[in-house]
Formats: C-alpha cells, structure tokens, sequence
C-alpha cells in the first residue's frame, strides 16, 4: 500500500514538475502540493492534529493545473501576436523588398527603353546621313555628268596651269604653251610694255595651279606651236551669253578689267565683239592700262591707228595661227612694199645700226622693218 502511495505521489509530482518547466508559474502549485505532502507525513507519523492536509496537496496540484494553463494561453497568445507581429514585419519587407526590386526592374527597363531609343536614334540617323551621303553623291556624279556633257558639246577640256608666262600665255601642267585668243596684254618678257607686269601678276594669281576648261575657236595653235584657246574658269551654261563670259569667261575678264585689249585674229573671231565691248567699257572707266590714255599700253583693235582689226592685220600678239601667219606676212609685205613706193626704204646690217636710229625697234608698216631683224615673228623688229 505505502508503494503504489509513492507511486501515485511521484506522478502526480512528476507531471506537476512538466507543467513547471512548461510554465514556470506553475512551481507555485508544486510548492502548495510539497507543504500539503510534507503536513500529511507528520500526521502519519506524529499523529498531529492536523488532518487537513490532502485538501492542501490538492489545492496545490489544482493550483499548478490552473498557472499552468492560464499562463499557457497567455505565453499562446503573446506568441500569436509576435508571431503575427513578425509575419507582418516579414510580409512587410517582402513588400518593401518587391517594391524596391520593381522599382529597380522599372529603372533597368527604363534604362533599357532609353539605351533601344538611342540606338534606334543613332541607326535612324546614321541611315539618314548614309541616304544624304548617298544622294549628295549621286548630285554630284549628275552634276558632274551634266557638266562633262555640256563640257563636250562645247569642245571644253580640262586641264591644269602649271605657271604663267605672260599675262596672256600660260603653260598648262602636261608641258602645253598656250595663247589666249582675242585679247593682247602689254609686254612684259620680250619688251617691257606699261602695266605688263601688273597683267602678268593678275594672271598668275587666277590660273596658277588651278584647274580650269579650254575652248577652241577655230584655229588650233599659233606660228610658234602655242595652243590659241579661250580660258573658262567654270563651264558656262550656254558660251555666247554675255552674263556668262563677264563671269566665268577669264580672257573676258583680262579685258573688263583693264589688263588686255581686245585683239582680234581671223579666223578666230567669236567671241570678238564681246571683247571689243568690255574693252569700251573699261577704257570708259579708266581701268587698268586705259589710265595711261585712250591708246592704252599695248596694240588692240581700239587703236585709233588700226594696227590690229578683225581682218586679220598685224598686231604685236601673235595669236595668229599658221594661216592667218601667211597671211599676215603678205599683208606687211604689200604694205611695205607700199610703204617702200611712197617712201625711200631703210636698211639696216643689224638691229644695233637700226636702234642707233630706233632705240625701240620698228613696226612692219615702217620703211625700216626688214623681217630678218623680227626674230620673233611679231610684226615688230628689234624691240627690246
């Protein structure tokens, strides 16, 4: 009997120390139990008046039942609002977190949007430039190919100037001399003429090192071999229009501008009322070599004298092809000849007898002329 009474004490102690150790507060009710447990062995033992104490293990153990619950709850329910609590926090953060990685997504995308719109811009503008490029490119060859089809239908050749001889020679860069035709600018390699140089100076900041196109009137070169050409600094769109020539036409503009006189040669005679024109104009301005007077500085078709007219007279220029050579040879021949009838004829050894009288040489029309002494084959004979 006193066993199974152990027996059932030390349960009951057992499970009361579980809910201790469940919830503390339930050691309260242990306590009650061990007092009630202790006062109940000194009854047994002493037999003490004191009989109550079954209802003091029972308080104890109902005590310890009741913490231990009461207490559970609460524990229960803190934990169920901490729980909560922090399933709150974390679904906080996770919302916090989600938003800020969709606001970062949103930026990235952003960003992504931007760098495509760039790109597209960038393609967009490059195809641009590549289609203006293109079109700029394809204007040009038209162009070009316009040009080199009026250039042809004109009898225009392009070509380089690789030095100035004279104000109205140049040399092109192949080695080729040629003469610009319809026009005469003063001396300034075999004799000194007023404003030569200043012709030839004009001439050679124009055309030196630059391209420029050819135009052939009718004869092809000179006595001495030089190419006769007009000079055109652009092509003209039609080469008889006056607007045309005053810009783009450079022996027109020699002669506007008072550095040459006309000077006309048979059979090159296109372009010469044009020249004859400019030159009024200039000599009425006073430009150039006209400011040393209404002769000028040099022989032209405005001379008052005639030395040099569309019909093919003489004229210090020597533009005259092989042809109009002769025949220019055979008109100072039946001039001097004239001359000779009319006047008693003048010979000379050499040009030094002949400048000993002439100190500037003589023209073919004077009695003196004698063509041996024209080494040059300018009409003009020991000139200096």
């Amino acid at each position: 009997m006193k066993v199974l009474r152990g027996v059932f004490f030390t349960i009951i102690i057992l499970f009361m120390l579980l809910l201790g150790i469940v919830t503390p507060a339930a050691f309260i009710g242990l306590v009650v139990f061990l007092i009630g447990l202790f006062l109940n062995n000194q009854y047994r033992r002493f037999k003490t008046n004191f009989n109550k104490s079954g209802w003091i293990m029972a308080a104890g153990m109902i005590l310890s039942i009741f913490l231990a619950v009461a207490f559970s709850e609460t524990t229960e329910t803190v934990t169920d609002q901490d729980i909560e609590e922090d399933t709150k926090q974390e679904e906080t953060a996770k919302e916090e977190q989600r938003e800020t990685e969709e606001k970062q997504q949103a930026e990235e995308d952003k960003l992504a949007e931007e760098e495509e719109a760039k790109k597209q811009a960038e393609e967009k503008a490059r195809l641009e430039a590549e289609k203006a490029e293109k079109e700029k490119q394809e204007e040009a060859e038209r162009q070009q190919k316009e040009e080199e089809q009026i250039a042809a239908s004109l009898g225009l050749e392009l070509v380089t100037i690789g030095r100035v001889v004279d104000g109205d020679t140049v040399e092109t860069s192949d080695g080729r001399k040629v003469r610009l035709i319809g026009i005469n600018t003063p001396e300034s390699t075999t004799k000194d003429e007023e404003y030569g140089k200043e012709a030839s100076q004009y001439t050679s900041s124009k055309l030196t090192g630059k391209k420029v196109w050819m135009q052939k009137d009718v004869s092809d070169t000179d006595r001495y071999g030089r190419l006769l050409r007009i000079i055109w600094l652009e092509i003209p769109s039609d080469d008889m229009d006056e607007t045309e020539m005053r810009t783009k036409m450079f022996n027109a503009h020699l002669v506007l501008n008072g550095f040459a006189e006309p000077s006309t040669y048979n059979p090159d005679v296109k372009y010469s009322e044009f020249f004859r024109k400019f030159g009024r104009e200039a000599r009425e301005a006073s430009k150039g070599l006209w400011a040393f007077g209404n002769e000028g500085t040099t022989r032209g078709d405005l001379d008052s004298s005639g030395s040099s007219s569309a019909g093919g007279s003489s004229s210090g220029s020597g533009t005259g092809n092989i042809s109009s050579g002769s025949e220019t040879d055979s008109s100072s021949s039946s001039n001097s000849a004239s001359s000779s009838s009319e006047n008693q004829s003048e010979s000379y050894k050499n040009c030094t007898e002949l400048r000993k009288v002439y100190p500037n040489g003589v023209p073919s029309t004077h009695p003196a002329y004698d063509s041996k002494h024209d080494r040059d084959k300018d009409d003009f004979a020991c000139e200096r």
